[in-house]
């Protein structure tokens, strides 16, 4: 079993960024910017976006926080994005999900200028996601990629099972494991709540997507000798054994499957680390499509 260490290759993309916008300031051409749109007091929003921001810090692109109070109207935030589309000095925009109940995310995302929509959210995105045309890919999909290309797991001709159908893991991992490319030529299964016969179809799996937010749901009696298992669930559960008195659990029993894992991906240091590293690429390529 080899673990696939996401915190090693986001710091190599990292290293890359940080290097291509170094070429770029020395070019005189500006450093990308990226600003993120925080509504409310969500706990774990507020760690991501510092997370992002700090990541921004450590590559030399320049980024903008904007902190809403939960009351904020629909109409502010609205307009706010508008604001931002017509500054041509910021790059890319995201507006951290999820929102209050009284604001539309639908409408939040669809008015996000599809050239600065680094989070691939925006429809145009996802329909050239569909047809196959250059667009930005969602965060957390790039990064299982990149995972996937820079270990050299081969996916050509294998049977892929995505577990999870949202818009922003499973329905573009599936998309893009089936495309005709590199990693891609995957033959696809997704499977959801209302999949009969999961453990059946798990268990033919050469490679296994887990993105459906509920911890430890992939047991060893699920998989088969060999699989390469790719743990996208991040749940806060209770545990007396860490200081803040949380841990985090992935969609995957870890300790049992990773037994018959010929690759596996550890919750927390897997994933996570490539969704952040991966928005910072699409920052880079906002800036330079912009260019174009």
């Amino acid at each position: 079993m080899q673990l696939i260490d996401g915190k090693k290759i986001s710091q190599q993309l990292k290293d890359e960024i940080a290097e291509a916008t170094s070429q770029r300031k020395q070019k005189g051409l500006k450093a990308p910017h990226l600003t993120v749109i925080l509504v409310g007091e969500d706990g774990g929003s507020q760690t991501y976006v510092r997370m992002k921001v700090k990541a921004c810090e450590q590559v030399g692109f320049k980024s903008s926080k904007i902190d809403y109070p939960d009351t904020v109207s629909e109409e502010e935030l609205l307009g706010k994005i508008k604001e931002i589309n017509a500054n041509d000095d910021i790059d890319g925009l995201l507006v951290q999900l999820p929102l209050p109940k009284h604001i539309s995310e639908e409408k939040v995302i669809e008015t996000i200028d599809p050239s600065k929509d680094v989070d691939g959210f925006h429809p145009i995105s996802m329909g050239k996601l569909v047809a196959g045309m250059p667009t930005f890919l969602p965060a957390t999909p790039a990064g299982i990629m990149e995972l996937l290309e820079r270990y050299q797991i081969d996916t050509e001709g294998k049977h892929c099972v995505v577990l999870g159908r949202s818009h922003i893991v499973g329905t573009p991992m599936t998309l893009l494991m089936s495309r005709k490319a590199k990693p891609g030529n995957a033959t696809v299964t997704m499977c959801h709540s209302r999949t009969k016969n999961l453990e059946e179809i798990t268990r033919q799996a050469d490679i296994i997507i887990a993105a459906l937010g509920a911890p430890e749901f992939l047991k060893a009696d699920m998989v088969k000798e060999g699989v390469v298992v790719i743990d996208v669930g991040t749940t806060r559960v209770k545990s007396d054994k860490t200081k803040s008195g949380w841990k985090l659990k992935g969609d995957v029993a870890f300790d049992e499957v990773a037994e018959k894992a010929s690759y596996i991906t550890p919750v927390p240091g897997g994933v996570g680390p490539m969704t952040i590293a991966s928005l910072l690429k699409n920052t880079l390529k906002a800036v330079e499509m912009k260019e174009q």
